[in-house]
C-alpha cells in the first residue's frame, strides 16, 4: 500500500542530543492526524523534518511513495506537501486577494512571472476568488493583510497553504492565540477546506485535536508513544501519565471507580 505520508525509522540528532528517536508512521490519503505531546517532545522538529527545513540524521520521509528527505522545502512543496507555521506567515502589505493569488500562481504554471498583467490571468483570479470564499474572507478582498484580525490572518494563511493544491497539509498550532468562539469556527473551517486532503496538525488544545483528528499520534521524548483513534488515545494510561501527568491519570482512574 502506498501511503500519502510515511515516516520510516526517522531520527534527528543535534550534536549528541537525539531529538527524534526512530519514529515510524504511515498515514493513508484523506486521513486527519493530530500530533500531541508535552513541550520539548519533538513535535516541531518532526514537522521540520517532514517539510524539508531539517534533514534527518537517518531514516526516510515518503510522500505518496516517493522519498523526499534531502529535498529542499520548495521542491517538497511542488511535489504536493504544504505547511503553515506557528507564527503567521503572510504578506502584510498585500490585500487578501493578492496574498491568495500569489499562492495560486505557481500551481497554474506561471512560476511567479510578473511579465504578464496579473489582472488578465483569469484562471489565477478565479482560483483566488474561490479560495477567499472557502476561508470566509470574500468580504475582505481589498483589505491589507496587516489590517485583518488575528483570526482572519490565520484563515488567510490557511488559504495560502492550500492555494497550490497540495494533497498533504501540515498545520502548526493553527488555533494558537484564538478565543474559544474563534477556535470553534476555525475547526470547522479547517475541516471544510481540507476535505479530500491528508492533514497533520500539531496542537496543544486538546479540544481542537479531539474535535478534528481521525487519529492521534502521541510523541514523547522523540518517540511515538501511541497512534490510534481519539477514544483509544484518551483512554491510554501511558498517554495520560506522559501527557497529563501521573497524578491526573491516577485521579481519573480513582474517579472511574
Amino acid at each position: 500500500m502506498t501511503y500519502a505520508l510515511e515516516l520510516k525509522d526517522l531520527r534527528k540528532s543535534f550534536g549528541k542530543t537525539e531529538i527524534i528517536r526512530g519514529i515510524n508512521l504511515a498515514i493513508p490519503a484523506g486521513e486527519r492526524v493530530g500530533i500531541i505531546g508535552p513541550n520539548g517532545a519533538g513535535k516541531s522538529t518532526l514537522f521540520n523534518l517532514i517539510s524539508g527545513r531539517f534533514e534527518p540524521s537517518s531514516g526516510e520521509v515518503l510522500l505518496d511513495g516517493q522519498r523526499i528527505n534531502g529535498k529542499k522545502p520548495f521542491e517538497i512543496n511542488r511535489l504536493g506537501l504544504s505547511r503553515s507555521f506557528q507564527i503567521t506567515n503572510i504578506f502584510p502589505k498585500l490585500s487578501v486577494f493578492e496574498n491568495l493569488r500569489c499562492g495560486v500562481l505557481w500551481s497554474l504554471g506561471y512560476k511567479y512571472t510578473f511579465l504578464k498583467f496579473l489582472d488578465n490571468l483569469t484562471d489565477a483570479n478565479e482560483r483566488a476568488t474561490d479560495l477567499m470564499e472557502m476561508v470566509k474572507l470574500d468580504k475582505k478582498s481589498n483589505v491589507l493583510a496587516a489590517n485583518l484580525t488575528y483570526a482572519e490572518q490565520r484563515a488567510l494563511e490557511i488559504g495560502i497553504t492550500i492555494a497550490g493544491g497540495a494533497k498533504v497539509i501540515l498545520l502548526d498550532e493553527p488555533t494558537a492565540g484564538m478565543s474559544k468562539s474563534e477556535t470553534s469556527r476555525f475547526i470547522k473551517l479547517i475541516k471544510d477546506v481540507t476535505v479530500g486532503k491528508t492533514l497533520l496538525t500539531v496542537e496543544h488544545d486538546m479540544g481542537v485535536v479531539f474535535g478534528l483528528a481521525d487519529k492521534i499520534a502521541v510523541v514523547v521524548y522523540g518517540e511515538l508513544l501511541a497512534y490510534d483513534v481519539p477514544d483509544a488515545v484518551r483512554a491510554n494510561r501511558q498517554v495520560q501519565e506522559a501527557y497529563l501527568g501521573s497524578s491526573v491519570a491516577e485521579s481519573q482512574a480513582t474517579a472511574g471507580h
